[in-house]
Parts: structure tokens; C-alpha cells; sequence
């Protein structure tokens, strides 16, 4: 190994401490941030040999250029351009460099794809696919439930814990991304399905406080949910690439749809930008305006 890339491997990895206790990111974010980190500074041995401190702006131009001749999305190189920069305001914290490289570096305008959503109807058939008499069958259900009927995040639903769970006051408690918390509604199909599959729950250990738990009595991972989820609409003959997060997506389109206020669908999604609320709807644009419109009046008021 050279000795450059000895100094990004130990710059790499006070780097991922940062992020991680101080900037109290997720693991998930941890690993992607890192994953994109790699990927800039093999770029940046590989082309110029340099240690961190001394990468320029016309290098990190350099790599931007490699992306798109790789035909990265838009949204792809935004990102990794977002992750550079974290990195260099990191060192910029530490001193180790004394101005940004990355100041002057166009962002790529990403181009925002939606997913499908599912409508009523559709959501309705991957619910008729579960057997709710069986463990699994019960479980599955609940799950559907309630990412649709709460908007959660994947991450959010595999996390949930049963001491988050108020159903007298008809709210649970979500952690979502930077262990940001927020109290949602849940609706009372969700918790009905909830209660029903605590009849059949077997936690591994006593101690086990997560709600949703695999066969051997363990949390679910975010794979498990993703199968679930693809049998199901496999099963009800739902013809759409689906995903948890098309059902988070459906909750906040039938929100909105139905004249909800976009700040109030901001918060129950735990978005820290109403731009990326924005993002979530497939709403003519005169509705949307006008949802928009109300948001702001509000807080006016």
C-alpha cells in the first residue's frame, strides 16, 4: 500500500467515527457515505496519486466528469458530490486543509423519478393475499398495515419498538434518520392487526422488544420486508415495481390528495425539507399549488 492511500485509509476512518458519534448518522448512511468515499479516493490514487489534504477542485471536476462518462444518474453524482463535500468540510473541522476544494463544483441537477403508487384498490389486494390465521400470514398483514397506514421508512418499521407503541392515544413513536423522533397517528385496522399478531409473537428472548420478529423469534432485517412485500404483490397481481417505500409514497400522495395540509405531511413523514415533501406527490399542479399555498398561510397565521 502506499503511502497515500495509508493517509486516506486513516483519514477514512476518523472520518466514519465523525459521522457516526457525532454526527449521529445512521449505520445505513454511515455505509453509504463511506461506500461513496471509497469510490472518490481509489479515483483520485488511481488518476493523480495525492493525499487528501492536497486534492484540488479541477480533480474533483475530473471525477465528476468520470461519473457521467459512466453514465451515472444525475441524482447518483449529486450524491456522491454531496458526500465529497461532507468529507471536506470534515477536514476543513479538523484543519487539515484551509479552504474547500469542493467550493466552486457545480452540483448536477438530479432528476427527480417517483415511484408508483398503489391505490386503494391495490393495496387492499396485497392485503387479501396474507392468511391472518397463521403466525406469518398475521405478521405480514400487520406490516403492510402499517407502513401504508403510517408512512414509515423501512428502517423505521424494523426498529419499531413495542414500548413505542401508545394505541390508547392512537399514536406510535418513530425514530427515524439522525434518531430524530416524531409521533405519528396509527390507524385502528393497524393496530387491531398489531394486537393480533402479538398473540402469536415468540420472541427469542423475553427481552425482546422489537415489534416485528422473523421465525426464529429475531428482528426482521430490511431484505425480509422487501419480500414480503414483493410476494405479496406477486400474489395479488399488482403489475408495478413495488417496494416498502412505495407504500410510504402512496401514504403521502393519498394524503395530499385528499386535501392534507403539506407541512402537516411533512412532519408525519419526518422530512427535514418541504421540497422533498414536494417530491412525493403525483398531484396536477394546480393542486399541488394550492396545497403548498395553505402550508405556508398557516404558518403565517
Amino acid at each position: 500500500m502506499t503511502d497515500n492511500a495509508k493517509k486516506w485509509n486513516k483519514i477514512s476512518e476518523r472520518y466514519r467515527r465523525y459521522i457516526a458519534l457525532e454526527k449521529r448518522l445512521s449505520e445505513n448512511t454511515v455505509d453509504a457515505y463511506m461506500r461513496d468515499l471509497e469510490e472518490f479516493a481509489h479515483f483520485i490514487l488511481r488518476t493523480f496519486d495525492v493525499a487528501p489534504e492536497a486534492v484540488e477542485q479541477r480533480m474533483i471536476e475530473r471525477f465528476m466528469e468520470w461519473l457521467y462518462a459512466h453514465q451515472r444518474s444525475s441524482a447518483s453524482q449529486a450524491r456522491r458530490l454531496s458526500g465529497v463535500k461532507s468529507f471536506y468540510n470534515f477536514l476543513l473541522f479538523e484543519d487539515r486543509v484551509e479552504q474547500l476544494p469542493t467550493e466552486f463544483v457545480s452540483t448536477p441537477k438530479a432528476q427527480r423519478l417517483l415511484p408508483d403508487t398503489l391505490s386503494i384498490a391495490e393495496i387492499d389486494a396485497l392485503l387479501a393475499t396474507f392468511d391472518i390465521t397463521t403466525s406469518k400470514g398475521c405478521r405480514d398483514s400487520a406490516i403492510v398495515e402499517v407502513l401504508y397506514s403510517c408512512g414509515l421508512r423501512v428502517s423505521e418499521l424494523t426498529s419499531l419498538r413495542i414500548n413505542n407503541l401508545f394505541f390508547g392515544e392512537g399514536v406510535i413513536r418513530i425514530t427515524g434518520k439522525g434518531d430524530k423522533q416524531r409521533i405519528v397517528p396509527i390507524s385502528s385496522a393497524a393496530r387491531d392487526k398489531i394486537q393480533l399478531y402479538m398473540e402469536f409473537r415468540r420472541p427469542k428472548s423475553a427481552s425482546e422488544a422489537v415489534v416485528f420478529l422473523n421465525n426464529r423469534g429475531e428482528p426482521l432485517t430490511r431484505v425480509m420486508v422487501f419480500n414480503i412485500i414483493k410476494r405479496a404483490a406477486r400474489e395479488a397481481g399488482v403489475d408495478k415495481p413495488i417496494s416498502p417505500h412505495t407504500l410510504r409514497h402512496s401514504y403521502a400522495t393519498h394524503l395530499l390528495e385528499g386535501g392534507a395540509n403539506i407541512r402537516q405531511v411533512q412532519e408525519l413523514l419526518g422530512h427535514e425539507s418541504i421540497s422533498t415533501t414536494e417530491v412525493y406527490t403525483h398531484l396536477d399542479r394546480t393542486h399541488l399549488k394550492r396545497v403548498v399555498e395553505d402550508g405556508f398561510s398557516d404558518l403565517i397565521i
